[in-house]
């Protein structure tokens, strides 16, 4: 059974970012992955970039969101 059909997607996973909180603007159902640090870029004055992801994705370090008192 695929992970999504359980209910662990990045869109519950404690490290997606819908962007709200950071005023960005979402694209649809895309957020970023805060598992992991930034992405460097190649341009020499480039920056790092935090992975895009779709909320209906999935990876191995899902971790359901937080709860209160945590």
């Amino acid at each position: 059974m695929a992970s999504t059909e359980t209910g662990m997607a990045c869109r519950t996973c404690r490290y997606y970012d819908t962007h709200k909180l950071n005023t960005g603007r979402p694209q649809g159902d895309e957020g970023l992955c805060r598992f992991n640090p930034p992405v460097s870029q190649p341009e020499p004055q480039g920056h790092g970039l935090w992975p895009v992801v779709s909320a209906s994705d999935w990876c191995g370090h899902y971790s359901p969101e937080m709860m209160a008192g945590e």
